[in-house]
C-alpha cells in the first residue's frame, strides 16, 4: 500500500487485520469545535493517510519552547547515542520506569526504532524524570511518520508544550502520582458504584487507580488507543481521565456480581482492557467517556494542584521518584482497628467514610479532636478543639441510634471572619451522609448537576458566585489553599443557596442551606434537625427533629507526623 501509515516499521499483515484504510482523504476543518466533533466521531480513524496528515497538523500547532529538538537534531545525535548496539538490545531510559514497549503492530525494526527514539529523547530532555506513557506515544506516532527522525520531532513537540492551559503528558513522578490521586478523586465522584466495588475487593485501592495510565498507554488495543489519541491531540489531558473512567464503568458493569478471575483486581482490569473488544467498540467507549459530565479543565487543574501540594508536603518531589506507589498505605487500611475508638461508628463504618474523602487525605489516620462524652456538650468547646484542623469529619448519633454526619473541607476558625454573625464558608468538597439505618452520601448539588453553572476563570472577581458569603473564605491564589477544588468562587451559580456549605455561630452550627438545612445543631449539642437543602439536594439524614446522644469531630493526621 502507498499510504504513509504502512511503512517499513509496520507488520503489514497485522495492520491490515487491525484497521482498514477506507476513510476520507482530506480534512478542511479549521474551527476547534468542529474539529472536536470530527475527532470524537472518528472522521479520520479509517484513513491512515488522513490520520497522518491530521497528526502532523495538530502536533505542528502545539505551542512549544523556543528551542525544541527537530528531525535534524535526531539525525545528528542518534549515531552517537546508539553506537554499535543492536536496536533490539538497547536499554530503555530510566524515566519510562521499566514500562514494556507496546508492539502496536510494529515489526522488529519498528520496536527497535522506538527504543532509539526514546534514548534520543532522554538525551535532549534531561528534565524528564518519570514518563511511563512515552513508549506508547512513540510507538503510535511511528505509524504516522515517514522515518524515525520525524517521529522523534513529533514526540519532542508534545513533550515541549509550554501552554500552561494545555497539559499533555506527565513528565515527573510528582505529576504522575498527583494524576493518579486526581483520578482516584474523579472515580470517587463520578463512578461511585465502581469505587465501592474497588474498595470492597481490593486490598490496595490506591494501587488500582495508580494503574489508570497503563490502561490507556499500553493495555488498550491499537485501534482503541489511536481513537483516544485522536481526541487527546485536539482536547488535551482531560480526555484521558474521561476514557479511563469509562473503562472502569464498563469493567464494573461486566464484573459486578461476578467473582473476579483472580485475587488481584489490578490484574483483572488489565486483562479486561486488553480484551475490551469483547465488551465494547471504540465508538461506544468514547461515547461513554463523553457522557460523563465533568467540570472544566480548570477545575481538574485545581484538583491536580491540591494533590501536588499535598505530596510536596509529604516530601515527595521529582528527585525522589524512587518513592514507589506500592509503598503507599491503602485507603481502607488507613483506619487501624487496634488504635481506633469511637462511641459512634465502628472500624468498618469509618473505613467506608474514609473511602469517600479526597485522595490527598486518604493516607492520613483519623484523629479524634472532640467527643461530647469526653469534652462535654458544648459548642464552644467543639470549636476550641477543632480550630486549626482542616478538613474535619463530624459524626452524630441520635438517641434513636441513628448515625449521620458531614465531611467539612474548611477550618472552623473561618467562622470568626464574620464578626460574630452567622455566615457560610467552605468548598464543594463538603458532603453529608447517613450510616444508620442505611448508608447514603449526598455531595454538592453541582457535582451531579453541572448544568446549574458554568466555570469561571481562576481570577474571577468576587462577584462571581455568592460574593457576600464566600469572598472572604478563600485565598485569591488557589494554590494557597489545601482544598481549592470546587471553591464556589470559580462558578457562576444561580443563587447563593447552592454554596451554603458550613456555618458556625455561638448558638448553633449549620451544614448546608437553601430551602432548609442538611444539619442544624444547637449550642448545647443536645438537639438538632435535618431536612432537604439546596446545597446537597439531600433527603433528611435521620429523624427530622432529633435528640443527640453523642457528637464527635475527627481530624486527619499525617502518618509521618505520628
Amino acid at each position: 500500500m502507498d499510504s504513509p501509515g504502512y511503512n517499513c516499521f509496520v507488520d503489514r499483515n497485522k495492520m491490515d487485520a487491525s484497521i482498514q484504510d477506507l476513510g476520507p482523504k482530506e480534512l478542511n476543518c479549521t474551527e476547534l469545535q468542529e474539529l472536536k466533533q470530527l475527532a470524537r466521531q472518528g472522521y479520520w480513524a479509517q484513513s491512515h493517510a488522513l490520520r497522518g496528515k491530521v497528526y502532523q497538523r495538530l502536533i505542528r500547532d502545539i505551542p512549544c519552547r523556543t528551542v525544541t529538538p527537530d528531525a535534524s537534531v535526531y539525525s545528528d545525535i542518534v549515531g552517537k547515542i546508539v553506537g554499535k548496539h543492536s536496536s533490539s538490545s538497547l536499554p530503555l531510559p530510566e524515566f519510562v520506569d521499566n514500562t514494556q514497549v507496546p508492539t502496536y503492530c510494529l515489526n522488529t525494526r519498528g520496536e527497535g526504532a522506538v527504543r532509539k527514539i526514546l534514548l534520543c529523547i532522554a538525551n535532549q530532555f534531561p528534565d524528564i524524570s518519570f514518563c511511563p506513557a512515552l513508549p506508547a506515544v512513540v510507538a503510535l506516532l511511528l505509524h504516522y511518520s515517514i522515518d524515525e527522525a520525524e517521529c522523534f520531532e513529533k514526540a519532542c513537540r508534545i513533550l515541549a508544550c509550554n501552554d500552561p492551559s494545555k497539559k499533555l503528558i506527565d513528565q515527573s513522578f510528582l505529576a504522575f502520582e498527583s494524576s493518579c490521586m486526581t483520578f482516584g478523586d474523579l472515580v470517587n465522584k463520578y463512578c461511585q458504584a465502581a469505587h465501592k466495588l474497588m474498595v470492597a475487593v481490593s486490598e490496595d485501592v490506591l494501587q488500582v487507580y495508580s494503574d489508570w495510565q497503563r490502561w490507556l498507554f499500553g493495555e488498550l488495543p491499537l485501534n482503541y488507543f489511536a481513537r483516544v489519541f485522536d481526541v487527546f491531540l485536539v482536547e488535551g489531558y482531560k480526555v484521558l481521565y474521561r476514557v479511563a473512567l469509562a473503562i472502569l464503568k464498563f469493567f464494573h458493569k461486566v464484573r459486578a456480581g461476578q467473582p473476579l478471575e483472580s485475587d488481584n483486581v489490578k490484574q483483572d482490569i488489565r486483562v479486561f482492557v486488553k480484551d475490551i473488544a469483547k465488551t465494547v467498540s471504540p465508538e461506544k467507549l468514547l461515547e461513554k467517556a463523553f457522557a460523563i459530565r465533568l467540570f472544566s479543565r480548570k477545575e481538574i487543574q485545581l484538583l491536580q494542584m491540591a494533590n501536588e501540594k499535598a505530596l510536596k508536603q509529604k516530601g515527595i518531589t521529582v528527585k525522589q521518584k524512587s518513592v514507589s506507589l506500592s509503598k503507599r498505605q491503602f485507603v481502607h487500611l488507613a483506619v487501624h482497628a487496634e488504635n481506633f475508638r469511637s462511641e459512634i461508628v465502628s472500624v468498618k463504618e469509618m473505613r467506608d467514610i474514609w473511602s469517600w474523602i479526597p485522595e490527598r487525605f486518604a493516607l492520613c489516620q483519623p484523629l479524634l479532636l472532640f467527643s461530647s462524652l469526653q469534652h462535654g456538650y458544648s459548642l464552644t468547646r467543639f470549636y476550641f478543639q477543632c480550630e486549626g484542623h482542616e478538613p474535619t469529619l463530624l459524626l452524630i448519633k441520635t438517641t434513636q441510634k441513628e448515625v449521620c454526619g458531614a465531611y467539612l473541607s474548611t477550618d472552623w476558625s473561618e467562622r470568626n471572619k464574620f464578626g460574630g454573625k452567622l455566615g457560610f464558608f467552605g468548598t464543594g468538597e463538603c458532603f453529608v451522609f447517613r450510616l444508620q439505618p442505611e448508608v447514603q452520601r449526598y455531595e454538592w448539588v453541582v457535582i451531579k448537576h453541572p448544568e446549574l453553572t458554568r466555570p469561571t476563570s481562576f481570577k474571577s472577581s468576587e462577584t462571581a458566585a455568592a460574593p457576600s458569603l464566600l469572598s472572604h473564605s478563600v485565598s485569591s491564589d488557589p494554590a494557597d489553599r489545601l482544598s481549592p477544588f470546587l471553591a464556589a468562587r470559580h462558578f457562576n451559580l444561580p443563587s447563593k443557596t447552592e454554596s451554603m456549605f458550613m456555618a458556625g455561630g455561638n448558638d448553633c452550627l449549620i451544614i448546608g442551606g437553601g430551602g432548609g438545612q442538611a444539619l442544624y445543631i444547637d449550642g448545647d449539642l443536645n438537639r438538632g434537625r435535618t431536612g432537604h437543602c439546596d446545597t446537597f439536594n439531600n433527603q433528611p439524614l435521620c429523624s427530622e427533629n432529633f435528640l443527640i446522644s453523642a457528637v464527635e469531630a475527627w481530624g486527619f493526621q499525617d502518618p509521618d507526623t505520628q
